[in-house]
C-alpha cells in the first residue's frame, strides 16, 4: 500500500524497538522493564513517533508503519 509521507521516516534502533514493543501490545512500563528504561524515556520515545509520523494514537502510529512496510 505506502505512498504517504512516512516512506521517508528515519527511525532510531531504540525508535524501532519501541514501535515493535506498541505493536504487540506492551503498556508503557512493560517496555521500559523490557528495555531497562524508564517509564517517563519510554514515553518520550512515544511522543517521538506519534510526531514523526503525524499521528495522533498510538494505533495509527502502528498502521502507517504497517502501510508503509516499516513494520
Amino acid at each position: 500500500m505506502g505512498g504517504t509521507a512516512a516512506n521517508n521516516i528515519k527511525l532510531t534502533r531504540r525508535e524501532k524497538s519501541i514501535l515493535q514493543e506498541v505493536a504487540i501490545g506492551r503498556t508503557t512500563p512493560q517496555i521500559a522493564s523490557d528495555l531497562g528504561l524508564s517509564p517517563e524515556t519510554v514515553k518520550w520515545y512515544r511522543k517521538q513517533l506519534l510526531v514523526k509520523f503525524s499521528a495522533s494514537t498510538s494505533a495509527e502510529v502502528v498502521r502507517k508503519a504497517i502501510m508503509n512496510d516499516i513494520l
